[in-house]
């Protein structure tokens, strides 16, 4: 079974094309890798698998919905951890957590499970404004953040990005445990 269908994806932003014809498909419970150099477009198929933009041409699937007609069931059934830190800054670690949570109508309590392993890491920290945090515990917190209400698929957008190595494994780790 099909997870995410990509067909004929195409991404301009003014005289720079994003995305050229790309197409793949990802089987569910699968782990999916992309690896290429900075401005490779990457983030680009990030942000249209998440509906976050749209492509110029082509279409995606995700969990049999596609990105356009159906952006809002899907985003229910998403996780998704950008590359930067796009917390709020100014709310503390257990505040972010809580917005997020109830953004998807569930609560700390009752998912906990889902990120106990990486936050019981930051929980010692769950006061301190998020902006105050160290490189390591901002990715776990964004990890924490993303995985909170139980996605269907989680997307990742360099996850380690200034993480020391402990923290590395810790992430990978964590969401690579997450498949169902």
């Amino acid at each position: 079974m099909i997870s995410i269908l990509a067909e004929h994806l195409y991404k301009n932003y003014e005289n720079v094309r994003a995305l050229d014809d790309i197409s793949f498909e990802i089987g569910k419970g699968e782990l999916f890798g992309f690896i290429g150099p900075d401005g490779a477009g990457k983030t680009t198929l990030f942000r249209i698998l998440t509906t976050l933009i749209l492509a110029d041409r082509g279409r995606a699937i995700v969990e049999d919905l596609d990105v356009v007609k159906d952006y809002k069931k899907l985003r229910m059934l998403l996780g998704y951890m950008p590359g930067r830190f796009s917390l709020y800054q100014d709310l503390t670690v257990e505040e972010n957590l809580q917005f997020f949570a109830s953004i998807f109508g569930t609560t700390i309590a009752e998912n906990y499970d889902l990120v106990r392993d990486i936050y019981v890491q930051i929980e010692p920290f769950k006061k301190r404004l998020a902006g105050k945090l160290s490189g390591g515990m901002k990715q776990k917190l964004a990890l924490s953040c993303a995985m909170i209400h139980k996605p269907v698929v989680l997307v990742l957008d360099e996850p380690t990005t200034g993480v020391d190595a402990v923290s590395r494994t810790d992430i990978l780790g964590d969401a690579q445990n997450t498949k169902n």
